[in-house]
């Protein structure tokens, strides 16, 4: 239940159950379309056509602070900040929030730990994305919505969050600590954005992707609790930046977890030079195929 009293929703909505939502004034669509390649090919997307009604918010300029020092390549932003942005999106405490991108659910994902973050439990992620919502034949538009300022106060849940280097080095040791990215970047084999390849020491490989099965859609919760099976209650999840661990976030709550994000992630452990990293296939993926 959220601080409103409202019965918290399912952290996905189907592409039908969406559409036959549109029209509700309490909707708000956000489209998070990014790619880290061409950083304005997300906003050039929702220009060229996105879900009727629906607001763009940037992954580096709205749902990232300054990265700047240690905090990772996409620090959170500050509450006060990402509240006015909210309210600038017309975006309320009262509003029910779906997200969306054209990816794997990582930047809608990202959106809905943000929210959840600051206290607002009305919201959800489209399952299976834009594509999703293409394969049943929904509406695409250009038009820009014009948004009404509204009121956004938040709640924190420092329940949601870790940030301390020592309480991850206390889930590595439990157990508990779980690498979010691609096997070959787990097992430093490849590290494409940040100073040291690797894994941070004792963390186990549950690759984000293997929580989405066809068409990107999340996969049924009973796959996904005998995924999880081996995880404490409260794991603690990163990847590179606090981003695709997010869609594992969102497949843990699924099946009544309660994840907790490591939000600098690896690249943020990586930025002091004393902090171990570890390489090769230490705890491999449980659904990894052996040679």
């Amino acid at each position: 239940m959220d601080p409103t009293g409202a019965l918290t929703p399912s952290p996905i909505i189907d592409a039908a159950s969406l559409r036959a939502r549109l029209g509700d004034p309490a909707l708000r669509v956000v489209d998070a379309r990014f790619t880290l390649a061409d950083l304005k090919a997300g906003r050039l997307a929702y220009l060229a056509g996105h879900i009727p009604g629906a607001v763009y918010l940037d992954l580096e300029e709205d749902l990232s602070g300054p990265a700047v020092g240690p905090g990772g390549r996409h620090p959170l932003p500050e509450p006060e900040v990402f509240a006015d942005t909210l309210a600038r999106a017309g975006i309320g405490n009262d509003s029910l929030v779906v997200a969306y991108d054209d990816q794997s659910g990582e930047y809608a994902g990202r959106l809905w730990w943000l929210l959840r973050y600051v206290g607002h439990e009305q919201v959800q992620i489209l399952d299976g994305g834009l594509s999703a919502w293409m394969a049943i034949g929904g509406e695409l538009t250009a038009e820009l919505p014009r948004a009404a300022r509204a009121h956004f106060e938040p709640h924190l849940r420092p329940e949601l969050l870790v940030q301390d280097h020592g309480e991850v080095e206390r889930a590595a040791r439990a157990g508990a600590l779980v690498d979010s990215r691609a096997g070959p970047r787990y097992r430093g084999e490849v590290e494409p954005f940040d100073r040291r390849p690797g894994h941070i020491p004792g963390a186990r490989l549950y690759e984000y992707g293997r929580s989405l099965g066809e068409g990107g859609l999340f996969r049924p919760v009973p796959d996904l609790a005998g995924r999880f099976n081996g995880l404490p209650p409260d794991p603690v999840v990163y990847c590179g930046s606090g981003v695709t661990a997010t869609v594992n976030i969102v497949a843990m709550t699924l099946v009544g977890l309660s994840p907790r994000l490591y939000a600098g992630s690896y690249s943020d452990w990586v930025h002091a030079d004393e902090r171990p990293v570890a390489l090769g296939p230490e705890h491999p993926d449980p659904e990894e195929p052996t040679a």
